[in-house]
């Protein structure tokens, strides 16, 4: 596992992170989930991602992460992870449990910390920017956070180039500067390419990506369509139906042929793509399994493009 510096600042993170968005809630298996955290540790993924909503229901990854912590990371183990966590989406009802404001995103922090049963998490985001809340009420609560010693690092999630710019420079104002950048982003994503990336590049700050793997698209899942135990398939899942439309499928079935010739997965191939670009700090992950874990972690034995392969990905993807 190679480590990046994140932006200009001192801390390391993993090239692969793993994120516990799904299969670390209370409707998963307890056991599978620490069986996939202790195996990342043993390869060198060092940085947890988690958010309070996460589940579901929402607040029970943290709470099983706790007590993976608690089983697994004990004594100066807590100081060889990163654990993050965020608030930004609705977590309770009210007019307290959502958004910006400086009421909900400190206390639910509070909360995060009581349910993973530590002192603080190392980094805190803001999970998405609030319209109706001023960005400097929002950033001096990022900017509390730190100076209380709940956090050592706080970032922010889903916002745009220019509201990036603005509480970046906030943020260093009052004495703390934003770490880390998380947005979406994929082959299948690229919005950050319009901007942002070029942002956090000016500014010193890192960049994580999620959603690497478009929630399981860009996997040979849906080469022939949509299988039933697939996310596209589940209601209930982030994947729609009318997102795997033939036209994409096609574009799958190139990038698999390109994969295949680099001895790659096209999940493989997708994550170590992201890599080519110096200002992504890490790419964040999710895993079903411990051999889903391993397999994409080998993404990193190849992660060089010739210039006709990336013309062939550009050519596909255009």
């Amino acid at each position: 596992m190679k480590y990046n510096r994140c932006g200009k600042s001192g801390l390391l993170l993993p090239e692969i992170s793993l994120g516990l968005w799904h299969n670390f809630g209370s409707v998963d298996n307890f056991e599978n989930a620490e069986s996939i955290a202790i195996e990342a540790f043993d390869k060198g993924i060092t940085h947890f991602d988690l958010a309070n909503n996460y589940g579901p229901v929402p607040g029970s990854a943290e709470e099983n992460f706790g007590k993976i912590l608690w089983h697994n990371f004990q004594g100066n183990l807590r100081d060889e992870i990163v654990i993050s966590t965020k608030a930004g989406y609705t977590m309770w009802k009210g007019p307290y449990g959502d958004w910006g404001s400086r009421k909900y995103l400190l206390s639910s922090l509070d909360q995060s910390l009581k349910r993973m049963s530590i002192d603080y998490v190392d980094i805190f985001y803001s999970h998405r920017p609030d319209p109706e809340t001023p960005i400097e009420e929002t950033m001096m609560a990022l900017d509390h956070a730190v100076r209380s010693g709940k956090a050592l690092y706080v970032g922010i999630s889903n916002y745009s180039a220019e509201q990036t710019r603005v509480a970046v420079d906030v943020l260093k104002q009052l004495g703390t500067p934003c770490l880390i950048h998380q947005a979406k982003y994929s082959m299948l994503e690229r919005w950050v390419e319009n901007g942002l990336l070029d942002v956090l590049e000016e500014k010193g700050v890192g960049c994580i990506a999620f959603s690497p793997l478009a929630q399981g698209l860009l996997t040979d899942k849906y080469l022939n369509g949509i299988p039933e135990n697939s996310r596209a398939h589940n209601p209930n899942g982030h994947l729609r139906e009318d997102e795997v439309t033939q036209e994409r499928i096609q574009k799958l079935i190139q990038l698999n042929e390109i994969a295949q010739n680099r001895n790659q997965s096209l999940a493989q191939m997708a994550l170590a793509w992201l890599q080519k670009d110096k200002r992504i700090t890490s790419v964040l992950i999710g895993a079903s399994s411990v051999k889903q874990l391993c397999n994409n972690i080998d993404c990193l034995q190849n992660t060089e493009f010739s210039h006709d392969e990336l013309n062939a990905i550009e050519s596909i993807l255009s």
